[in-house]
């Protein structure tokens, strides 16, 4: 047998060393478009399979008459305002006026829990009338689609509230700043959703 020869002690060794400076934060923004990207395919099922199960009613009520699109149009309404103080609030973080950010935040929040609460309330309305998840494929595929953008929304107003608190606490550090840049690309995230859901879901569901 040949014997292997151990490489020299002084022998050049080749690698190179990833000294390059990266800019602070620059992981987490990646991080987080490829979490929203992930969200999105969640969200495209969710419309196929509404796209396949919307017409099967099982001989119960349909779109036409259950839903009551002036509601859902107040209940729009909402979100997209919500979406425009956020904005609003970015440009305060832009003028470093911390007090406005957090006014601005809080008009935010109390949109988002009145979209909340009439989302709340059109289910509880459906259940009532006997048009529960498992009445129909429909329900059970409007339920999940609905439901699972409104825990959206609430996640979102959780996140809302800490970053709040950290405002407060801490001002606005780069990291808090981070912090509501990610939380404006979800807001804003979740607004284009329920439009793809009032347009598809409800205003489709009730011209049809």
């Amino acid at each position: 047998m040949t014997a292997i020869t151990p490489p020299a002690a002084d022998a050049p060794v080749y690698y190179e060393l990833d000294e390059h400076p990266h800019a602070p934060g620059a992981s987490t923004m990646l991080g987080f478009w490829l979490y929203l990207m992930s969200d999105c395919l969640i969200f495209a099922m969710l419309f196929a399979a509404y796209g396949v199960y919307g017409g099967s009613f099982a001989g119960g009520p349909g779109p036409r008459e259950l839903f009551d699109l002036g509601l859902v149009a107040v209940n729009t309404t909402m979100l997209l305002l919500s979406s425009i103080t956020y904005g609003f609030a970015m440009i305060a973080i832009d003028e470093k006026r911390q007090k406005a950010v957090l006014g601005w935040l809080a008009v935010t929040a109390l949109f988002g829990a009145a979209f909340l609460s009439i989302e709340l309330y059109e289910f509880s309305h459906l259940i009532h009338e006997g048009a529960g998840p498992t009445r129909s494929a429909f329900l059970s595929s409007f339920f999940l689609l609905v439901g699972t953008h409104g825990l959206h929304v609430t996640f979102g107003m959780i996140w809302l509230a800490m970053l709040m608190v950290q405002v407060v606490r801490r001002g606005l550090i780069a990291d808090n700043v981070r912090r509501l840049q990610c939380l404006s690309m979800f807001w804003h995230f979740l607004d284009v959703v329920w439009i793809g859901v009032f347009t598809f879901v409800y205003l489709l569901g009730v011209l049809r």
